[in-house]
């Protein structure tokens, strides 16, 4: 081979591997401000109140649910709670800055209640199905 092709392929090798490194540090989710669901399954409701919002899950049986704030930025009190029928409540309460939770019970397909409080602001469910 003469030097005229060495260095050709030389040159094609560094494109594709600066192309592939670029690709990959500008894929996906690079850029996106939505982070991603702190639950796994599909979102099955959405509970709204003056000060936030509760997001509820279900995958496999299980119910999760997070507590979110409408406005981020200082600590204040936040709570989340599930409770499957005929089981304990599983609370997760504090002062968060971006959310309280996740919390996860088994419901199978009992009825849950979910309730979700951000400062002065709640929210509480009833007994609901998933």
């Amino acid at each position: 081979m003469d030097m005229g092709a060495i260095r050709r392929r030389l040159a094609l090798g560094t494109a594709v591997l600066t192309a592939s490194g670029l690709l990959a540090l500008a894929g996906p989710g690079v850029g996106d401000a939505s982070a991603a669901a702190l639950c796994s399954g599909r979102k099955v409701r959405t509970l709204t109140f003056s000060t936030g919002y509760v997001e509820v899950y279900k995958r496999r049986g299980y119910v999760c649910a997070v507590t979110y704030p409408k406005r981020v930025g200082a600590r204040k009190y936040m709570k989340v709670s599930v409770q499957a029928r005929g089981l304990a409540e599983v609370p997760n309460s504090g002062r968060f800055r971006k959310y309280a939770g996740p919390v996860k019970t088994h419901a199978g397909n009992r009825r849950v209640w979910i309730k979700g409080v951000v400062g002065s602001g709640s929210v509480s469910s009833g007994w609901i199905r998933c």
